[in-house]
């Protein structure tokens, strides 16, 4: 096992696409860290960098206190899990796990004993082994994916979205097995995705990219409960944040979020924002019904959403009809043209900068 630390890490190619803008980032001995981000984020570019299947053009990357910038990937001590499984087709699953041991030139017995080590981990059959890859399905092709990582004892693994081919059930399953898999082996991981929830259930620390820049790192609750920017708040969580367009009264002590509807900030206020425009987040799950208050917002429902287990209701307010989430726990009965009268505390604002989109802390 090892720590991985990326210091100012850039990359830049040669028509001058600057793809990675100076990336600092310390990953201990153990951790799980998973990047985050849109497609064409960043992430898997990052990724490819610490494997050394991408050139760094600036910065310095360590993994274990060794710099490895100019390494080749073989000798970096790590073990990467594709997208794609990426597994030998003309090979049974056995071979394609023990492939990678043969070429180290361990002895057969020890493959033998290492194989067969990580098929039980993954509960992968003694029958299963003798199959070649088409003839297992996609939960199964991606246990060999990782046993072949396995096998290997690396220091570091890198997977590289390795749900996205899954069924939604499976994506779940797989989900729990890999974080399970993760904590009993203890192996320091790296694991990039563009699903929230995949990174929020995994990770010890999230890194959300967006065009190269690190918007923030730090815990999924830090994330979810203090977004750094308006780009971290409309990504992490789900339902999305809602976000609207208010601005701060003129004496700068409250927040106006509708006509007449103002929220007082407390402790002082934002002097410094008196009058100025600024974007107010608040999430579905902190949004109350409020029959009989004289603050609330009508909300005029025009979608409901019945999860079982929540309710989603979809609708808009004002005379610019701003959209509004609203998650209920259980079942909401209402329809499309009810008015719900919602409320919004100050405990559970966000304000953010309308123009720089960085948080405002009150």
């Amino acid at each position: 096992m090892a720590s991985v630390k990326l210091d100012n890490i850039q990359k830049t190619y040669p028509n001058g696409f600057k793809a990675i803008h100076g990336v600092d980032v310390d990953v201990q001995d153990g951790e799980f860290l998973v990047l985050v981000g849109p497609s064409g984020c960043g992430k898997s570019t990052l990724l490819r960098m610490i494997a050394g299947l991408e050139t760094v053009t600036g910065g310095e990357l360590e993994i274990g206190d060794k710099v490895v910038n100019d390494l080749e990937p073989s000798k970096r001590d790590i073990a990467m899990v594709f997208q794609n499984y990426a597994l030998y087709p003309h090979m049974t699953v056995y071979n394609n796990m023990a492939y990678g041991l043969k070429i180290m030139g361990l002895s057969k017995s020890e493959i033998d004993e290492r194989v067969k080590n990580a098929a039980g981990i993954l509960e992968l059959t003694d029958e299963q082994l003798t199959r070649k890859p088409r003839e297992l399905s996609g939960g199964q092709r991606q246990r060999v994916a990782m046993g072949r990582a396995i096998v290997r004892k690396p220091s570091v693994f890198l997977f590289d979205e390795p749900l996205s081919n899954l069924d939604a059930k499976l994506r779940v399953q797989m989900r729990v097995e890999i974080k399970r898999l993760q904590e009993s082996l203890g192996i320091t991981s790296i694991y990039v995705t563009h699903d929230q929830v995949e990174a929020m259930t995994l990770g010890h620390r999230l890194m959300v990219l967006n065009s190269g820049v690190v918007e923030q790192l730090g815990t999924p609750i830090e994330l979810y409960e203090r977004p750094a920017s308006l780009f971290v708040a409309e990504f992490i969580g789900s339902p999305a944040m809602n976000i609207l367009d208010t601005k701060i009264s003129e004496d700068g002590e409250s927040v106006d979020i509708a006509t007449n509807i103002g929220l007082a900030l407390g402790n002082g206020g934002l002097p410094d924002y008196a009058g100025k425009k600024v974007k107010l987040g608040v999430r579905p799950e902190h949004l109350q019904l409020a029959e009989g208050s004289e603050n609330s917002l009508p909300l005029t429902v025009t979608l409901v959403e019945h999860l079982g287990a929540d309710t989603l209701v979809h609708g808009h307010f004002g005379e610019d009809e701003t959209d509004m989430t609203v998650r209920r726990s259980g079942t909401l009965k209402t329809v499309p043209g009810d008015k719900l009268p919602i409320s919004i505390t100050r405990e559970n604002i966000h304000l953010f900068d309308a123009e720089t989109s960085r948080r405002i802390d009150l």
